[in-house]
C-alpha cells in the first residue's frame, strides 16, 4: 500500500472517529438537557382549553420546583422506591401549570393549573371558584370556538384572578357541571389542589386525581414550540383535533399562531 493510500485510509478513520465522537457527545447532551432542564410534553386531551388544545407540544422545565424521583426517567430507576420527597425545593405559585404524575397511577402525566396551596380551603359553589371562604373574580370575555360533531359551537369563557394576581381564561360549556358544586376541600400540607381550565370536561382535585402529593410534581409548564390540528376525513366522530396526522395534509393544520408562545 502506498503511502498516499495509507494517508487517506487513516484520514477517512479518524473522520468516522471525530464522528462517532460528536454523535455520542450530542447524545449525552440531549439526555442530560432532558433528565435535568427540560422535557417535551404534548396534550392529548382538552381538559386545559382554551389554554393548551389537543395537539399542543410544549416544554416543561423540570428544575422550577427542585427535583424527586418523578422529576427523571423512568421514576428514577434504579433508585425509585428509596427516593422520596423533594430536593432543591420550590413551592408552585397558584396558577402555575404543571405536570404531574397522577397520584393513582404513577405511569400516567397530568397537567393542571395549582389552584391550592398546602393550607388552603377551595370549593366550586353554583359554577363560582371559592378559596380560602372568599369568591375568586372572574370577569366574561369572549366566546370559545370549538368543534362539535362537526359543526362549530360557542362556550362561554371567564377571565379569573386568583390571589397574587395570576390571571387566566377558564372554559364554562355548562352552568350546572357535575363538578360546578362540591364539597369543601381543605389542602393537607405537602400537596397541591389542581383543576383544569375546562371546568365541566376535567378529571382533577375535585374528582378523581385527589390531592397531589409535592413529590409527583415534573415542572412547570413555559411555551409551546409546536401545535397542530388533525381533521381525518369527512367523518365528524373523528374531527377532534388529534395529533397524528396524514404526511401530505400536514402544513395545512399547523396552528402557526401557537408557534413558540409562552403558557399563562
Amino acid at each position: 500500500m502506498t503511502d498516499s493510500k495509507m494517508a487517506a485510509k487513516q484520514s477517512q478513520g479518524e473522520s468516522w472517529g471525530e464522528l462517532a465522537k460528536t454523535v455520542i457527545s450530542a447524545g449525552l447532551i440531549a439526555i442530560v438537557i432532558r433528565t435535568f432542564l427540560f422535557q417535551p410534553f404534548n396534550i392529548p386531551s382538552g381538559s386545559m382549553e382554551n389554554t393548551l388544545l389537543v395537539g399542543d407540544y410544549l416544554f416543561v422545565a423540570k428544575f422550577s420546583y427542585g427535583y424527586s424521583r418523578y422529576t427523571f426517567p423512568f421514576g428514577g430507576w434504579p433508585f425509585g422506591e428509596k427516593m422520596h420527597g423533594r430536593f432543591m425545593e420550590s413551592q408552585p405559585q397558584r396558577g402555575d401549570v404543571v405536570v404531574f404524575k397522577f397520584p393513582q397511577d404513577n405511569s400516567t402525566d397530568y397537567i393542571k393549573r395549582v389552584i391550592g396551596l398546602p393550607g388552603d380551603r377551595v370549593q366550586m359553589i353554583n359554577d363560582i371558584l371559592y378559596l380560602n371562604g372568599k369568591p375568586v373574580p372572574r370577569e366574561r370575555v369572549e366566546d370559545f370556538v370549538g368543534a362539535l360533531d362537526g359543526d362549530d359551537d360557542h362556550w362561554k369563557q371567564y377571565r379569573e384572578t386568583l390571589p397574587g394576581g395570576k390571571s387566566y381564561v377558564t372554559l364554562d360549556k355548562t352552568t350546572d357541571g357535575q363538578l360546578d358544586n362540591t364539597e369543601l376541600f381543605t389542602v393537607p400540607a405537602g400537596h397541591y389542589f389542581m383543576m383544569g381550565d375546562n371546568r365541566d370536561n376535567s378529571n382533577d382535585s375535585r374528582d378523581a386525581v385527589g390531592m397531589v402529593p409535592a413529590e409527583n410534581l415534573e415542572g412547570k409548564a413555559l411555551f409551546r414550540f409546536f401545535s397542530i390540528s388533525c381533521k381525518w376525513g369527512d367523518d365528524p366522530t373523528l374531527q377532534d383535533h388529534r395529533p397524528l396526522c396524514r404526511i401530505p395534509n400536514i402544513l395545512g393544520w399547523i396552528r402557526y399562531s401557537r408557534l413558540l408562545t409562552p403558557i399563562h
